[in-house]
């Protein structure tokens, strides 16, 4: 039986998610062995040259006045901003928490909307992002440890990546996403071997520890190009959600291959991150809906006048 368009774009979504949190247990599993730093630079520079291959084939503009941009640059910064404080999560606390954390991204982004672009959100919403942090502060704080303070380098990466998105969408139109995605990897990559020495410097890379920086910088390239397909195939209404596949994956990751112990406490919270997001979802939906009936009444208005006057 053929698939629907809204089908294949929450099969395509739940491969990207998957896909990404294949990475991040890579990332994770290497981080007793690389400094975060050193697995920057050397997964930076392989996706930056996978992208340049794939653009110059692809005939994009891979010009660097993309970086005359200011909104480009500004979102290079969060992007390194993300990822420092998300490796550092991933080295430091269990996968399945962090990944739970990551979660409240699609709050964080609806909050940054309203209170920097101006972006309508009414009561409901805005009680489904107060609702929703309450759920991080959940996943954050219970534990047989108690609350563990490197669980806000997550926290950071939410804020920096939020950020990130909302400044993609300042970013001019005529500027390909492959320019964008091949500045950002080489600002990893520069970053990554400037923060070396300080960070305990170079250490000898084993074949399977390369072996896996290869795959990661697949599965990331992967899970970007999923998600674009995605949103391209089905309704961004319908497909959006499926983003919350990852935690599934989270879930399974961590105790499967890490051995993590989930909590209750833990689980709670991650329920409640994601209820939260799936209702700002549909809300969003329906101010959208609202919004189209109202101009297409106005339209309507309008034909009927302008045929009254003839």
């Amino acid at each position: 039986m053929a698939l629907s368009d809204n089908s294949r774009g929450a099969l395509l979504m739940s491969l990207a998610m998957a896909s990404f949190a294949c990475n991040d247990a890579i990332v994770k599993s290497i981080t007793t062995e690389l400094t975060i730093a050193q697995i920057m630079a050397v997964r930076g520079v392989m996706t930056t040259g996978l992208v340049y291959l794939i653009g110059r084939r692809m005939g994009v503009d891979l010009s660097w006045q993309a970086l005359k941009n200011r909104h480009v640059l500004l979102r290079i910064f969060f992007e390194l901003g993300a990822t420092l404080t998300f490796f550092s999560a991933l080295s430091r606390i269990q996968f399945a928490t962090a990944s739970s954390i990551m979660q409240s991204l699609p709050l964080a982004v609806t909050l940054g909307a309203a209170l920097f672009f101006r972006e309508p959100v009414g009561w409901r919403r805005w009680a489904a992002i107060v609702v929703g942090f309450l759920g991080v502060l959940l996943v954050i704080r219970p534990g047989p440890e108690g609350f563990a303070p490197a669980a806000l380098f997550a926290v950071a990466a939410v804020f920096f990546t939020a950020s990130r998105d909302l400044t993609t969408r300042r970013v001019r139109a005529d500027i390909p996403s492959l320019t964008i995605t091949l500045y950002t990897a080489g600002a990893n990559a520069l970053l990554g071997a400037l923060l070396i020495p300080a960070m305990g410097g170079w250490q000898p890379v084993s074949a399977v520890t390369f072996g896996h920086l290869v795959f990661t910088a697949f599965a990331v390239l992967a899970g970007y190009q999923t998600v674009i397909m995605s949103m391209r195939r089905g309704e961004i209404s319908f497909v959006a959600p499926f983003r919350y596949t990852s935690l599934i994956w989270a879930l399974l990751i961590g105790v499967f291959v890490f051995g993590e112990h989930l909590t209750a406490s833990m689980l709670t919270g991650a329920g409640i991150v994601i209820a939260s997001g799936l209702y700002t979802f549909v809300r969003e939906n329906k101010r959208r809906r609202a919004l189209a009936e109202t101009a297409g009444m106005v339209l309507e208005a309008g034909s009927a006048q302008r045929e009254g006057s003839r």
